[in-house]
């Protein structure tokens, strides 16, 4: 299904304030309130909305440490790249894993609670993920901005 105009505002509302009434919704983006739940619908429908979530501050969850971790692994087999990536895929403070063209196969973004909390995690789990042969960790100093918003 192509999207036109109409779809294309609902996302970006939706995107910025995925709590909206579908009154409200439908006001903002100048539909019929059945004609914009409708519409919704079929993008759910189609999997242009995966899902709603709420986003949360981890400086009030304590959390306001972020670290970019680059992972090399020691070969590119497909069972060490599914074993990496099963394994990562269960650590708590890992937000995203990303593979990677270029020096590093993986980079990781991580939350913590300070320097201290990291080590701890680093420790515990990144030094135990399966295959690793290098690990570089880089900490954020300052989040210049932050979207989870898709140009749409």
């Amino acid at each position: 299904m192509a999207l036109d105009e109409t779809d294309r505002r609902l996302l970006r509302v939706l995107q910025r304030k995925g709590r909206m009434s579908n009154a409200d919704l439908s006001e903002q983006v100048n539909l019929s309130p059945s004609a914009c739940h409708r519409r919704v619908q079929r993008l759910e429908a189609d999997g242009y909305i995966r899902d709603y979530v709420a986003l949360l501050d981890a400086r009030k969850l304590s959390l306001p440490t972020t670290v970019f971790v680059e992972i090399t692994l020691q070969a590119q087999a497909d069972e060490v790249l599914e074993a990496f990536e099963t394994a990562v895929s269960r650590v708590p403070a890992v937000l995203e894993c990303h593979l990677m063209a270029g020096t590093a196969d993986y980079i990781l973004k991580v939350v913590a609670e300070d320097t201290e909390d990291y080590a701890r995690i680093h420790r515990q789990y990144l030094t135990r993920l399966p295959g690793v042969a290098q690990m570089q960790s880089s900490f954020a100093l300052k989040t210049v901005f932050k979207t989870t918003a898709l140009p749409v």
